[in-house]
């Protein structure tokens, strides 16, 4: 359930569609969302066939927030199903390698690792455009449909998975302790992770309010985590997102439709480079080098 008052996700149904099964949580209203509605839910959402980031600058609020009051605002699959529309705290500061102001963290929004867990990287998953592609326009193909509530109306989205999303996370479920990290709300993204991950490979589950304002769009900064900087890793189709920590990044190509698109399956076989190494980032600009992709700077 998600932190919406008054809406729950409800019984999944199952509909037939163009031959593919599509799970429906619930019918929505027969409403259609401005664009203003669709960017307080769902960053990177297509309303049209085409793809565009919605981003709002200025809706992230800092604040000073507990351990429980955190715990609150990111959602666990240890048993948790609490969520609340709530910011974890930073303070900004200037990041002397690059320049840039970034937050400091005084607490990490992440727990300690579960048993199973230590000793593993982590592995920090974009949701929307990276796994999955949503759009609010009827998708004859879409794989689920989330009812979001947004200014009192529920409105659908309509999902669809990236081609072999199912066997990367049962593949890197196995081998690293896996974050998802979006900056959309939770609303919506809670129940599309109750669907996508069945077999609770995801440890944890971050939403906008773990992200940082910056420049217009929310960056996902690695910090928060409370990792060793040299074992993260983060998969992400948007650049901005990874603008604080460059070296730590897996590019992957944005996933509209294609559904002969096999990227998850080369991003694993980079992921599968990094899993023992001592310090990622220097294997992963070298990795990224023999791709043919673009290197980060100190680490060659």
């Amino acid at each position: 359930m998600d932190g919406t008052k008054g809406h729950s996700s409800g019984t999944a149904d199952s509909d037939v569609s163009v031959g593919r099964k599509v799970t429906v949580l619930k019918a929505a209203d027969d409403t259609e969302p401005n664009d203003e509605m669709i960017a307080r839910v769902v960053t990177q959402v297509s309303k049209d066939d085409g793809s565009s980031q919605q981003t709002r600058e200025g809706e992230v609020a800092t604040g000073s927030l507990s351990w429980s009051a955190r715990m609150k605002n990111i959602m666990c699959c240890f048993g948790s199903d609490r969520n609340i529309d709530g910011y974890a705290g930073s303070e900004k500061g200037i990041d002397g390698k690059n320049g840039l102001e970034v937050c400091r963290w005084p607490e990490p929004v992440l727990g300690p690792p579960c048993e199973e867990d230590v000793g593993k990287k982590t592995l920090i998953l974009d949701l929307d455009e990276t796994l999955v592609h949503s759009s609010f326009r009827p998708v004859a193909s879409a794989d689920f449909v989330i009812p979001v509530e947004i200014e009192g109306r529920v409105i659908d989205v309509y999902v669809l998975k990236r081609p072999y999303v199912d066997e990367f996370l049962k593949a890197v479920g196995e081998r690293f302790e896996v974050v998802v990290f979006t900056a959309s709300l939770g609303k919506y993204a809670n129940p599309l992770l109750d669907l996508l991950d069945t077999n609770k490979i995801i440890r944890w589950r971050l939403f906008r309010e773990a992200c940082y304002p910056f420049e217009g769009s929310y960056v996902k900064d690695l910090q928060c985590m409370g990792r060793d900087p040299g074992s993260m890793i983060l998969v992400d189709n948007s650049p901005h997102s990874y603008v604080f920590q460059p070296e730590n990044a897996v590019p992957i190509s944005t996933f509209i439709d294609d559904m002969e698109d096999q990227d998850l399956l080369d991003c694993l076989d980079t992921l599968l480079a990094l899993e023992h190494a001592p310090d990622v980032r220097p294997t992963l600009a070298a990795v990224l080098q023999r791709k043919d992709i673009v290197v980060f700077g100190g680490y060659m």
